[in-house]
């Protein structure tokens, strides 16, 4: 009898690159009206900002869900744009008198030129598909298209960019305000306790509003958070009551009303910081807002960090070439890896998935260099674990030395300036000793390492072995020589030599000769050239290649070849 269903093991290729929240679009029927789309896109304020920075290509990024409305304010942006250059150049011509014509005339004697720049037409440009994640700034699809500026669509991580000037176009979103005062009510039943309000950057603007409906019901210590661009703030991209400002510790006091629901990152920075958050969902509204818990959430991270602890070769993930400093994370990330005695290589991706991942089965773990939201990858979909640059911390730090107190630093920013800060705390040179020194093999003094998950020993935790640190006389100069600079003259190897990093054989290319069984077109091939009486390489003759089409080729002017 035959199957009617496929075998339970086998699973559709196609599941794994599907969305894991489907993108909402708008119907015909309730597209935005023209004055809605003026307010919903602040199509005025991005007008003016654009010609106040005199900007000429301007590149509009659109989330998936709002490239239905992306024609339409490509339109209205570049009719105003037009209409403010006309009203600027008839202003301009009607205000023109003699004495001014005398002055112009005056300055271009002097060598001095007018501006007319400012009548020069403006490109604009629509970003649909991002190479990276929506909530960040695409720099690198603008810079495609010679960008000056970007005008993002739509919530933003607010993580710093590197080169290009942003204006941030938020958006709005309905909410029942009433819903949301009865649900604070219910949730903070006493007046004086300390709450910050906080939303999602689209529901933000109705913050003023539910800030004095609470304070006519009594409550007295409710704070309302404002939009800053700063990730590495104690309440991300959000300012913070004056007290906390002058003691964060005072933090911990206050309590947390959120409309929407937040990124798990937040929740997780949050975590360690504050009394407690609520969450007004805006899909279903409820009665009581709903207790956030991220405990489950910390431990599960903290699984992976311990599984990872033992992994020879991790794998760095760039998922972003916008935010600044993160080449920065970069060195930061690779330094620690190479002062633990393993190794790592670098990649860059756009959107991380599965199938991307898995075809590099030698990395045991991943670290992912992203905005403070994209870093935190949470699917049990990837063959290897995916943590940040904050739990690579952590990993790698010994089994007596990993405490982790519940905090979760998502900005990478914060790490940077964590680690200059426990620099200029000691001297140069304990600096010096800590990341340099040449590498020596695994001694057998060392304690073995165990797989904390499965208990097994681990051999080949440290492919690369561990600094040795010289010896120091009595003197207290060092005893052991300094090394030899590396030569920059090519050596022609003999066939199955493997190259050396640091006097020690690299992992890579001892893999790579005696494990891979194919190396690469040719690769069974031995190369020779042709050399002439000085040894030096003759070059081959140009020849003309054929032409034509696939019925009948030409070499040159010779048709009868083929």
């Amino acid at each position: 009898m035959a199957s009617e269903s496929a075998p339970i093991l086998s699973t559709p290729a196609e599941h794994i690159l599907e969305e894991p929240t489907p993108v909402t679009v708008q119907s015909s029927e309730s597209r935005l009206s023209e004055e809605q789309l003026y307010l919903q896109y602040e199509i005025k304020r991005t007008v003016d900002e654009i010609r106040n920075g005199k900007w000429k290509r301007i590149a509009l990024q659109f989330p998936d869900d709002m490239l239905v409305d992306a024609p339409r304010v490509f339109e209205r942006i570049r009719d105003d744009l037009k209409e403010a250059r006309k009203t600027a150049s008839s202003s301009q011509n009607g205000n023109v008198d003699n004495v001014a014509n005398d002055l112009a005339k005056t300055s271009l004697q002097n060598g001095q030129t007018s501006d007319a720049s400012d009548q020069v037409e403006e490109k604009l440009c629509i970003l649909g598909d991002t190479s990276y994640g929506a909530c960040c700034v695409d720099e690198v699809a603008a810079e495609h298209v010679d960008a000056e500026v970007v005008v993002h669509y739509g919530r933003s991580c607010l993580s710093p960019t590197a080169r290009l000037p942003v204006i941030y176009v938020f958006t709005t979103k309905p909410l029942d305000l009433d819903a949301a005062v009865d649900s604070f009510k219910e949730t903070y039943k006493d007046l004086d306790e300390k709450v910050c309000l906080m939303a999602d950057i689209p529901y933000s603007h109705h913050l003023d509003d539910l800030q004095a409906r609470l304070a006519q019901e009594g409550y007295k210590n409710v704070f309302k958070t404002s939009i800053i661009r700063d990730p590495a703030s104690l309440l991300p991209n959000r300012t913070a009551p004056t007290e906390v400002q002058e003691n964060p510790e005072a933090l911990k006091e206050y309590s947390i009303f959120h409309i929407a629901t937040p990124p798990t990152s937040l929740l997780l920075i949050l975590s360690s910081r504050i009394k407690a958050m609520h969450i007004f969902s805006t899909e279903s509204p409820q009665s009581t807002a709903l207790e956030a818990s991220t405990t489950q959430l910390l431990r599960r991270r903290y699984a992976l960090i311990t599984r990872l602890s033992t992994v020879p070769i991790f794998g760095i993930l760039i998922n972003t070439l916008s935010v600044s400093n993160y080449m920065s994370a970069l060195s930061h990330c690779q330094d620690l890896i190479r002062r633990a005695g393993k190794k790592s290589y670098t990649f860059v991706v756009g959107k991380v998935n599965a199938a991307k991942v898995a075809n590099f089965a030698e990395i045991g773990g991943w670290v992912v260099i992203g905005c403070w939201e994209s870093s935190l990858i949470e699917s049990k979909d990837f063959f290897r674990p995916i943590i940040t640059p904050f739990e690579l911390e952590v990993a790698l730090k010994g089994d007596g030395e990993r405490t982790w107190g519940g905090e979760w630093i998502g900005d990478f920013s914060a790490l940077l300036g964590k680690e200059q800060n426990e620099i200029n705390g000691h001297s140069h040179a304990e600096a010096e000793s800590t990341t340099q020194g040449d590498w020596d093999d695994q001694s057998d003094d060392e304690p073995p390492e165990f797989d904390l998950r499965t208990g097994r020993y681990v051999s080949q935790s440290r492919p690369m072995g561990r600094p040795s640190r010289p010896a120091v006389a009595e003197n207290g100069e060092t005893t052991a020589s300094a090394p030899a600079p590396a030569s920059s003259a090519l050596v022609q190897r003999a066939k199955g030599d493997v190259a050396a990093i640091g006097g020690q054989v690299s992992p890579a290319a001892e893999y790579l000769r005696s494990k891979r069984t194919w190396q690469g077109l040719g690769s069974d091939f031995e190369i020779s050239y042709e050399r002439d009486e000085e040894g030096k390489i003759r070059g081959a003759a140009m020849e003309e290649g054929r032409s034509g089409v696939a019925k009948g080729y030409s070499v040159g002017e010779d048709a009868s070849k083929s």
